[in-house]
Formats: structure tokens, sequence, C-alpha cells
């Protein structure tokens, strides 16, 4: 990590956005950090390892922490999302519980609820998308959330308008630690550009395909070459578990796979801000979801069972 420079009366701390998948911790960060640093998508658990956005408010340095939806997990793939977005929760200095309004406490809110007595660090709570929910009913959701959990305050945001996003920015700055800058005052995320990149690819696939692909599916940088004239090529792997995936990623005529790279390349370009010529390949790894070695590509942790 580059030197950061020690500010007078400078703050910084970590804020971990949790909630039930598809609640809109994903879109949050993007709007609180003022760049796409994480990929959304309508595919539930779409976020698979934490990942730090990074905001400045004045002399306060605000770090995101994003995580995988918490849920009933039913396999190994999902047990290692639950626990990574719990412990983000512990390794924190604020935790922020996100709840879609519309969707109101449900099932899975509820057990996020049960589990927060364990966790003693300041608690926020954010109703989101209220653009969609009468007032009436926001009020008594906020009620009933906080009779629940202890929570030091509540915001209702919508994350996609960027509704009350400013609210939740300027009351963070103010509550996280006093402290030195963790990052330099111009970088939005810590993640390593050939895992945006991946990411990148892994939503324009999910958004091409939300119906068609089976959710245990990734994609991994294999190669970035710097080239003489200042583009990147870029290499990556789009890996499935059976044949028939494979030719879904592919479609008709290689129109599929075609169209994913073409939409992937023009984002990565705009996020290196200079030319990518990204090449895409489609691969069978059966069981890739049971490889230990998988999962600390993605950054979590291989539940032993």
């Amino acid at each position: 990590m580059p030197d950061v420079v020690q500010e007078a009366g400078t703050r910084c701390g970590f804020i971990t956005l949790i909630g039930a998948p598809n609640a809109g911790k994903s879109t949050l960060v993007n709007a609180l950090v003022g760049s796409k640093v994480a990929i959304v998508t309508p595919k539930v658990q779409t976020t698979r390892a934490l990942l730090r956005g990074i905001a400045m408010v004045d002399k306060a340095q605000l770090v995101f922490i994003d995580t995988p939806g918490i849920f009933a997990p039913r396999r190994r793939l999902d047990r290692a999302m639950v626990t990574t977005a719990w412990g983000g929760a512990r390794d924190g200095d604020i935790v922020a519980v996100m709840i879609d309004a519309k969707q109101g406490i449900d099932d899975e809110a509820a057990n996020i609820f049960g589990q927060l007595s364990e966790i003693a660090l300041p608690k926020v709570l954010i109703l989101n998308k209220v653009d969609l929910v009468e007032k009436a009913k926001l009020l008594a959701l906020a009620q009933d959330a906080n009779e629940r959990a202890k929570f030091d305050v509540t915001f209702m945001v919508s994350a996609l308008k960027g509704d009350g996003v400013g609210d939740v920015k300027s009351w963070f700055a103010g509550h996280v630690p006093e402290g030195p800058w963790h990052y330099p005052e111009d970088e939005v995320s810590d993640a390593p550009l050939r895992q945006l990149a991946a990411e990148i690819t892994r939503e324009k696939l999910f958004l091409k395909l939300h119906q068609e692909l089976p959710y245990q599916s990734t994609v991994e940088t294999e190669c970035w070459q710097e080239r003489k004239d200042g583009s990147v090529r870029i290499e990556q792997t789009i890996y499935v578990e059976r044949e028939s995936q494979r030719k879904i990623v592919l479609g008709k005529g290689g129109q599929s796979i075609k169209a994913i790279g073409e939409a992937s390349r023009r984002e990565i370009t705009k996020l290196i801000e200079r030319p990518a010529h990204l090449f895409l390949f489609v691969k069978v790894r059966e069981g890739w979801g049971e490889d230990p070695e998988r999962y600390r590509q993605m950054g979590l942790e291989y539940p032993k069972e």
C-alpha cells in the first residue's frame, strides 16, 4: 500500500454493510463512493467476497465494505459467503444493516436482527428503496426494526436514485474514529485491477444470461499484459461446471460470448482509462464449487464441512 500522508484532524473508519441478498448493498456502496466499484445484477448473491469502496468527506476517509448477502446457506459456497459477511461485520468500526423497505422484515432480515446482539459495535439501520413504499409503512418498519435491535440512527434512502445518500455519508464522516487515512486520497477501491476486471465480466455474464446461467460460474483473469502502445491485453476464463453450461455461455454461433466480451471491454476500458483488448475463453471445470483453490481465488475461506 502506498504511503499515506497524515493530516491534522483526520478520521478514517471501516463501515461494513450487511443485509439479505438484493437489499441494494452494492448499489449503495457505488453511490457512496461516487464511482462503480461493486458489480450489480438482479441475480441474488452476486457479491461473493468482501469488496472495499473508499470515499472522502472533508478530512474523513470512509472505507465501505460490501459483503455477500446473508441468507440460510445450503451449499458450501453459500456457507463461505455468509461466514465472510459476518466476519466483515465484526472486523469493522461501524455496522450498517440494510433492509429492502419494499420487502420489509422477512425471515432473512429477522435472522440478521437476531444475531446483531453478538456484535459490540455501533449499528446503523438503512432502509433502502423508500421511494417504492408509503411513508406510514416506512415509519412502522423503522419502529419495528429498532425494537428488534439497538441502532444508533436510522436512514431512509434510495440507493439507485441517490436520495438520502449524502446524509448517510455525512453521519459516517462524523462518527468514524480519529486517525490517519489508510489509502491515498484519490483511491476508490483497494481491489487489484485484475480482480475488478474479472468482476466486470462476471456482471456482464449474469446480465446477459440471468435466467439461463447457473449460479455456480466464475471468471478469472489469467493474463494482464501491458503493451508498448499503452493498451492492455487481458485474457479471462469463464468457468462453468458442465458442457451444457459452456454452450449457453457461448451462444448460437458465439453470439452470447461476443456480446458479453464487448460490454465488458467497454467498461474495463473506462475503468483503466486506456484501451483494453479482451479475450474470453469458456472452460468446463467440474465441481469447482468444491475446490479450495477456487475459494482462495475469490477471497473466501473454504468451509471444511
